[in-house]
């Protein structure tokens, strides 16, 4: 098992990593619509949440050699299903792949972010 550390996405903390590779799949950790460059919440809009999201997963994929191209599966959290359609045409525009993916509502994300998104992918 790796561990994946990139300062181009969000870090993790002493309890989590970014991403752990794990034979040929790398686990990527959810991301939310953090800038990695000051900490805070990128959007107020759950497009503009999800460009970042994505911004940042494709930085911790690309640090440990794979690509979102070559995601297997992703498990996406909306704070509201409300926002689904528009998260899915953000979704769409990023993951041509078509990973098997699952999508639910939550009560509450971290720092009262709109979307976070988890991936596995090959690497």
């Amino acid at each position: 098992m790796k561990i994946v550390q990139t300062d181009k996405a969000p870090g993790g903390s002493q309890l989590y990593s970014q991403a752990v590779i794990c034979g040929s799949l790398v686990f990527c950790s959810g991301q939310i619509a953090l800038s990695p460059e000051t900490g805070e919440i990128c959007g107020t809009t759950v497009t503009e949440q999800a460009e970042q999201v994505i911004k940042n997963l494709k930085a911790v994929l690309e640090e440990a050699g794979s690509s979102i191209t070559r995601a297997v599966k992703c498990t996406c959290f909306l704070s509201d299903m409300g926002d689904f359609a528009a998260f899915n045409e953000v979704y769409a525009k990023h993951f041509t792949s078509r990973p098997a993916r699952s999508t639910f509502a939550v009560k509450e994300l971290p720092r009262s972010v709109l979307v976070e998104i988890e991936v596995i992918a090959e690497i």
